[in-house]
């Protein structure tokens, strides 16, 4: 199949929503946790959390256009403070849940079966998730193409199993069992293939996993 760009306006509206979306490949899959000033906690499904430096350690996400009210993008504008809960899969399918339009006076913990976890700020954790992040809100972007909003975080605390952080700080989301996304709906595990050591001119490259004693993929 080879399409292009003139063909795309010609799909039906759902086949080119589904089909472009999962296009793009394998993405990041986390629940995001917000509190609106009157203290009604929201989550909301996001798997477009990119990473955008470590020093200072941010990250950015992409808000989809607010032409219609966005719960998560006004309570982190309102608070100044979020979090970014990863996904296992003893937490689906109740974390798909959470992509539903629920109204602004529902809890989507409630609605989903989650624990509400205190992290001290107007943002909560979700009790089930492995490895979750509390955000500060940094900045706020418009981006005039498309109408849609990014919103950059800093990281001010990260939550993660000791075993799943090696000597030289990888994170091994597989063993915390996260899952993928692609599209907006087909979630997957992960299992390693390889990870190699720091690419330079003139050096071979070498498998960390087999250097480690990892069984190979």
């Amino acid at each position: 199949m080879i399409l292009s760009a003139t063909d795309f306006p010609l799909m039906e509206e759902r086949y080119r929503s589904t089909y472009l979306n999962s296009i793009s490949g394998f993405k990041s899959l986390a629940l995001i946790g917000t509190q609106n000033t009157s203290g009604i906690h929201n989550l909301a499904v996001f798997n477009s959390i990119v990473h955008l430096g470590a020093s200072p350690a941010l990250l950015g996400m992409i808000i989809r256009p607010d032409s219609v009210r966005r719960h998560t993008l006004e309570n982190i504008l309102q608070q100044g403070y979020y979090t970014i809960n990863h996904v296992h899969s003893l937490m689906m399918p109740q974390a798909h849940l959470a992509s539903a339009a629920f109204s602004d006076t529902d809890s989507e913990f409630d609605a989903c079966g989650f624990t509400v976890e205190d992290s001290g700020f107007p943002a909560p954790f979700i009790g089930e998730s492995r490895i979750k992040l509390l955000m500060k809100y940094r900045q706020h972007v418009h981006l005039d193409i498309n109408h849609t909003n990014l919103i950059i975080g800093e990281i001010i605390q990260i939550h993660s199993p000791d075993n799943c952080v090696s000597a030289d700080g990888f994170v091994d989301l597989h063993k915390a069992g996260t899952l993928t996304v692609a599209g907006l709906d087909a979630y997957y595990s992960t299992i390693p293939y390889d990870r190699y050591n720091y690419a330079r001119p003139g050096k071979s490259i070498e498998s960390l996993l087999t250097i480690n004693g990892a069984p190979d993929a």
